[in-house]
């Protein structure tokens, strides 16, 4: 693994870019997160954000549901 910080994921997403990393609509992200079972998000001001390690996390979470469900 390199330690370009060129290639380094972005510590904060926007929604958009949230989307496109877990390859689903921006609109299932809204409803996701108004149903409080998405990635952990927060607002900054009026954007809603997205940390990697939290959109990460999440992931790893969903694949251990799928495994043991």
């Amino acid at each position: 693994m390199s330690d370009d910080p060129a290639r380094r994921e972005p510590e904060l997403l926007t929604i958009t870019e949230a989307a496109e990393l877990l390859r689903t609509p921006v609109a299932t992200l809204r409803y996701w997160r108004h149903l409080g079972t998405g990635p952990r998000s927060f607002r900054l001001g009026r954007r809603v954000l997205y940390r990697y390690d939290d959109l990460q996390a999440w992931v790893e979470q969903q694949l251990g549901r799928s495994a043991t469900g």
